[in-house]
């Protein structure tokens, strides 16, 4: 079974990517890890992530990046939404994505085009998506909590542009897919958004069951 989980920044798809990985007994792969990496490894390169060269040359990054925690910063963040509209950068990944997909038994992707492009054919497909206020809230908290300094306006402000950024792009633009089901979570804890999220696919696959 694959279960694509798609949505923009600070969704929640994440989180609730790895709790349907959990509850199905799935692997899981945060395809954006992997723009955060090329993203990253462009600064560390001291290249342009505006270059498709550069993010290209990026793409052969060191397995071990994926374990530094400065991909989840907010920054990288910005990194990883710039490198993603290369057409070569998309192509360079989209086969490790796929054979992730694909394997044995099963997967469970989340990332902003797994429905669209890379698995359209998974049996159960989420859009998890929130209020931008909601979001840059929740970031804001992850952030002081891990003892960060913050600016929710700021956060607000990037999110916003991440989101643009995401949607107007011309490869593999953010959109729900069409027989994708649309998870709003503005207003839900976590683990509601947990549980509407499993019943969302259980309602996709009993039927096939």
């Amino acid at each position: 079974m694959i279960i694509a989980v798609d949505g923009p920044t600070a969704s929640g798809k994440g989180t609730i990517a790895r709790a349907l990985a959990a509850h199905y007994g799935l692997p899981h792969l945060d395809t954006g890890l992997l723009y955060r990496a090329v993203g990253y490894q462009v600064l560390l390169a001291g290249g342009d992530p505006d270059s498709e060269a550069d993010a290209l040359a990026a793409c052969a990054f060191p397995p071990t990046l994926l374990g530094d925690p400065e991909l989840r910063s907010e920054a990288t963040g910005g990194l990883a939404s710039r490198v993603s509209v290369h057409h070569a950068v998309r192509e360079a990944l989209y086969e490790r994505q796929r054979a992730f997909a694909t394997q044995e038994g099963g997967a469970v992707l989340d990332g902003r085009d797994i429905g669209t492009v890379i698995v359209p054919e998974a049996e159960a497909k989420l859009f998890v998506t929130a209020s931008v206020e909601a979001r840059a809230k929740r970031r804001y908290l992850e952030m002081v909590n891990s003892g960060r300094e913050a600016d929710i306006d700021a956060i607000a402000a990037d999110l916003s542009l991440r989101d643009e950024r995401d949607r107007n792009r011309k490869e593999a633009p953010l959109r729900q897919a069409d027989d994708a089901l649309l998870l709003d979570n503005s207003d839900l804890s976590a683990q509601a958004s947990i549980d509407r999220a499993i019943a969302l696919v259980e309602s996709r696959i009993t039927p096939r069951r």
